[in-house]
Order: structure tokens, then sequence, then C-alpha cells
């Protein structure tokens, strides 16, 4: 009798673990809440945070080469490979997307302890921090010592600190019109914006308008516009950034536009 009772114990723990682990229960690291969302604001402090890598060791992240803001080819400049996946507060559902920020560690033992700068460009929803970056195997090992880079990616999970700080892109702001776009339908990607580097807002003003019509955030780090009638072209396009910083390009949009095509701010 108490050689069955317990095994009919045993089996009912069995089939409670099984069901918590077929639930996701006991899965992977501990959930933690995100911290509040990082703004544009500047200063010296640093915040803690975790960070991890994905992609190929001195890789820019995403096999394409791009990530959840719409951005591609971040292998090249001036993104260089250094960007990063934001959790919630940083990545803010893209609004974030090209925000700029220093991080540094300064453990493990190959931690340089020097600061680099790195992009948001791909997003995370991992919660194992209030605050989590996931860079590109290039932007995790450029905190390490020189020569160190492969023993620190081995490291995993690191602590690290970090602070926002104003984008230097060193480029024309570009807008690029998505596939898809057509004379009733405007799809917007915005990249290269210096200072504060997101936008948060994007407006635009038809051939012979007097008023700017707002474009409705899309994802990442497009913006739209719906029309039931033929926009007219060129358009001039009027971005916000969060620091609250408006700039006008001024018919950037010309009016013989393709889709997926890139125009450069005069």
């Amino acid at each position: 009798m108490g050689v069955n009772m317990m095994s009919w114990s045993m089996q009912v723990a069995v089939v409670v673990a099984l069901a918590f682990l077929v639930g996701g229960a006991w899965c992977g690291p501990p959930k933690v809440a995100p911290g509040k969302n990082i703004t544009a604001t500047y200063g010296s402090d640093w915040l803690e945070a975790k960070a991890t890598w994905y992609g190929k060791p001195t890789g820019a992240g995403p096999d394409d080469n791009g990530g959840a803001c719409g951005y591609k080819d971040v292998n090249k400049a001036p993104f260089n490979s250094m960007g990063a996946c934001g959790n919630l507060p940083i990545f803010k559902d893209g609004l974030g997307c090209g925000s700029c920020f220093e991080i540094k560690c300064n453990k493990p033992a190959e931690c340089s302890g020097e600061a680099v700068v790195v992009h948001i460009t791909d997003m995370n929803y991992e919660q194992i921090a209030a605050y989590h970056f996931d860079l590109a195997g290039t932007a995790f090992g450029a905190m390490a010592k020189k020569g160190e880079e492969e023993k620190l990616r081995k490291a995993g999970i690191i602590d690290m600190q970090f602070r926002r700080v104003k984008c230097k892109y060193g480029e024309k702001v570009t807008f690029h019109v998505e596939k898809g776009s057509n004379p009733n339908y405007l799809a917007l990607l915005v990249k290269y914006v210096d200072g504060d580097g997101d936008v948060v807002g994007v407006d635009i003003k038809e051939k012979g308008g007097d008023a700017y019509q707002s474009l409705k955030h899309s994802w990442g780090a497009v913006w739209r516009k719906d029309s039931d009638k033929p926009i007219k072209f060129p358009v001039t396009v009027q971005i916000t950034t969060e620091g609250g910083t408006k700039t006008a390009y001024e018919d950037v949009i010309p009016e013989g536009w393709k889709a997926d095509t890139t125009y450069t701010a005069k």
C-alpha cells in the first residue's frame, strides 16, 4: 500500500511538472518588468543593463543586415555593424529606432571599461532585465579589450552600463519610399537623423498645399499616409524628433518618384 501510494504521488508530481513545463512556466530566464522609457535627455549618469549578442560573432545582427526598424545594410556606414536590439523601454515599438547610446562593461576581465556608441536598429522583447541590449556580435565585442573580443562573447549574458547620447551619423537625412507605395499610399522610412536620432512624428505638405498632414506610424521607422485621392507631388516632409526638434525638407520626394527608392535631403 505504501509503495503504491508513493508510486501514485510520484506520477502526480511528474504530471504537474510536465504541465508547468509545457505551459512555459519554467522555461527560460525569470521575467523582469521593463524599466521606464528612455527619453531624449542627456547627462553623465550611467544606468545598469544586461547585454547579450546575436547573429555572427563579427556580424551586424540579422542575416539580411536589417532589423525591426526597417533599416537595411546596417553592416555598412554609418551603422558599421554597431547595431542593437533594445527592449521595450528602449525600442518603444519602433519610436526608439535610430537613437544612440554609449555602452560599456567592467566585468568580466575581458571588458575594457571604455564606452562605445551603438544605434537602435532592432527590437528585443526578452524580459531578463529592466534594460536589455541584445547587441550585434561586432557591437558586443567592441566593449572588450583589444584582442579579447572572442573571449568576451563567450561570456554570454553580462552586466553593462549605458546612457543615451546625441547621434552623429554624419550623413544627410534619408527617406526611403517603401515598396507598395502608390499615388494614394505613401510609406516613408526615415534614417540618419543627427541629434536625437529617433523620429516621433512625420508630416507632409503636398504640392501647392499650405498645411501639413500627419502621417501614421506604421512600424519600426516607417510612417505612412493613406489617401482617398492621389497625393500631389513633389512633397515636402517635416520630421519631429523626440526632443521636439522639427525640420522640414522641401520637395524631398520629387514629382517623378518611384517606390523602393531612396531620396536624400538637400
